[in-house]
C-alpha cells in the first residue's frame, strides 16, 4: 500500500457519509491519521479505518459554532500533535424554494453550515498550520459555487462565497506554507442529491443530461482530486477553484 501521507494528520468535516467519507477514508488508505467530524455521532467510518489497521478520531461538531470548532482543531492537536490537511466538507442543500419564498431560517442555516463554517474552520485550523508550513487545505465548494441554480438560493449562494472565502485565504496563506483551494463537484450520487431528486427516475435523469459525460460522479472521484490537491503534486496549486465534473452545462 502506498503511503504518501504517512504521519500525516488530516481532518474531514462532514466525514460519515458521501464525499467526505470517501475523503477519509482515501486518507486513511493512503497512510494518514484522520479526524471524521459530523455533526452527530457516527462511528462507521472511524470503525473501518481502525478495522483496516489505520488510525482515526472522530469528533462531534457543528461547523457553525465556534465554540465547536475551536474545539474541534484543539483536540486534534491534543491527540495527534499536528494538522496537515483538512477537507472543509459538512454542507447541506437546505429547503428548495425560489428566492421569493426562501425562509429566513433557512438561508441563515444553510449560509451558517455551509459559508460560515468553512470561515470558521479555516480560521483555527491556519494557525495550528502555519506553525509547522507545507499544510494544504481545501474547500468543499459544488458547481453550484460557479453557476446559478433555480430553487436553491442560499446554497448556490453559500458556494460561490465559499469559492471567494477560498481566493481570499489562498492569498492569506500563499507565504505562510499553507495552500488552499476548492473543489466544486458536480452531481455526485451521494445522499443529498437522492434528497434533491427524491430518487425518481426522471428528476435524475434530468440531472445526469446536465453532465456530458452522461453519469453521476462518484463520491471516490472527488476524494482523488481532493488528496491531488493535498498532495507535492500539486505543490504550485493554490486559489484554485478545481470543478470536477463531467463537463457540466449551465442554462
Amino acid at each position: 500500500m502506498e503511503t504518501p501521507f504517512k504521519n500525516k494528520v488530516a481532518i474531514v468535516t462532514g466525514g460519515s457519509f458521501g464525499i467526505g467519507q470517501a475523503t477519509a477514508l482515501a486518507f486513511a488508505k493512503k497512510g494518514a491519521k484522520v479526524v471524521i467530524v459530523d455533526w452527530k455521532e457516527n462511528t462507521e467510518t472511524l470503525d473501518f479505518i481502525k478495522n483496516s489497521g489505520g488510525e482515526a478520531l472522530f469528533i462531534q461538531c457543528d461547523v457553525s459554532k465556534s465554540t465547536d470548532v475551536k474545539a474541534m482543531v484543539e483536540k486534534t492537536i491534543k491527540t495527534f500533535g499536528r494538522l496537515d490537511y483538512a477537507f472543509n466538507n459538512a454542507g447541506i442543500e437546505g429547503i428548495q424554494a425560489p428566492v421569493k419564498d426562501c425562509s429566513e431560517e433557512n438561508w441563515d442555516k444553510t449560509i451558517g453550515v455551509n459559508l460560515k463554517g468553512i470561515w470558521l474552520c479555516m480560521k483555527y485550523e491556519i494557525p495550528e498550520m502555519i506553525k509547522q508550513g507545507k499544510c494544504a487545505i481545501v474547500n468543499c465548494s459544488s458547481v453550484a459555487g460557479l453557476v446559478g441554480f433555480a430553487g436553491l438560493p442560499a446554497y448556490v449562494a453559500s458556494k460561490h462565497g465559499v469559492v471567494g472565502l477560498t481566493k481570499t485565504a489562498a492569498l492569506e496563506c500563499a507565504k505562510l506554507g499553507v495552500r488552499v483551494n476548492a473543489v466544486c463537484p458536480g452531481v455526485i450520487q451521494t445522499a443529498m442529491m437522492d434528497r434533491i431528486t427524491g430518487k425518481k427516475k426522471e428528476a435524475e435523469e434530468q440531472f445526469t443530461e446536465l453532465e456530458p459525460i452522461g453519469r453521476f460522479g462518484q463520491p471516490e472521484e472527488i476524494a482523488a482530486a481532493v488528496l491531488w490537491l493535498c498532495s507535492d503534486e500539486a505543490s504550485f496549486v493554490t486559489g484554485h477553484a478545481m470543478a470536477v465534473d463531467g463537463g457540466f452545462v449551465a442554462q
